[in-house]
């Protein structure tokens, strides 16, 4: 497969952060006739590489000039200029080329499909930037990052795993709790809100998870509390999302990736 990619936009500001940053469009081809559009940031020093997946339909519609058309206000979204801050390449991943309109990723995340162009981001990182991959997923992102790690050969697949806000509990698509856990074999960390209200990421449901990753080398549950919860209990300005608490949340993660490499 080609690894040419297309830069499609620099130098953005990124909101909530402070200071300007350096933020790339790029796309590259995945499946036939497919490609893969994700944003991109690019510390000075950096030590790992992080693809991040949005919740809910998981469409950014990242446009020909680099703006988001949405997922802007998704935990892992807003914080991605926190990610960089803390030394780690940055991809934010968009729906496919075939995927741009209703209903995006939804229907689409537990497919060989979705795992190709996952599997096609991870190369490209590797070739580039010669670090570490991790799969970071959030509320219905946790479905593309597990399902990802379950289904791709142990060489294609990332380094590790983060899930925050888990779909534990869900009857109309297969829950992570459902999926091939005993085939993960990476460092695999879970993050989740003690008081999560939504519906199918229920936290009774943690200890059933953890219990399924029995064959994972390195793991941990980090319980977070506090913040502040703000109209629907699954959307991103909820506890689910980590509203007001998210530099914690980064910081507590970023720590946990990092230390087995010190």
């Amino acid at each position: 497969m080609s690894r040419v990619f297309r830069v499609l936009m620099l130098a953005l500001l990124a909101g909530g952060c402070g200071s300007a940053w350096s933020e790339t469009a790029v796309e590259i081809p995945t499946r036939p006739g497919v490609t893969q559009r994700f944003m991109l940031e690019v510390p000075e020093h950096p030590v790992a590489s992080v693809i991040l997946f949005a919740g809910g339909n998981g469409a950014l519609q990242i446009t020909p000039d680099g703006k988001l058309g949405g997922g802007r206000g998704n935990f892992l979204i807003r914080t991605r200029a926190l990610w960089a801050a803390r030394g780690f390449v940055v991809v934010a991943l968009d729906a496919p080329s075939d995927r741009q309109q209703e209903p995006f990723l939804s229907g689409f995340r537990q497919t060989p499909e979705h795992a190709a162009d996952i599997r096609a981001t991870i190369a490209w990182l590797r070739e580039h930037y010669k670090l570490p991959v991790w799969l970071l997923g959030t509320s219905r992102g946790t479905q593309s990052a597990a399902f990802a790690v379950t289904t791709l050969p142990r060489s294609e697949g990332p380094d590790g795993l983060v899930l925050t806000s888990t779909i534990l509990n869900d009857n109309k698509s297969r829950p992570v709790t459902a999926m091939e856990l005993g085939a993960i074999r990476i460092p695999t960390l879970i993050v989740h809100h003690r008081l999560d209200a939504c519906k199918v990421c229920n936290p009774d449901y943690l200890s059933g998870l953890m219990q399924k990753l029995a064959a994972v080398p390195r793991k941990d549950l980090i319980l977070v509390d506090g913040g502040v919860t703000e109209g629907d209990p699954c959307e991103a300005k909820a506890y689910h999302g980590f509203n007001g608490i998210e530099g914690t949340v980064v910081d507590a993660v970023a720590k946990w990736i990092l230390e087995p490499q010190k």
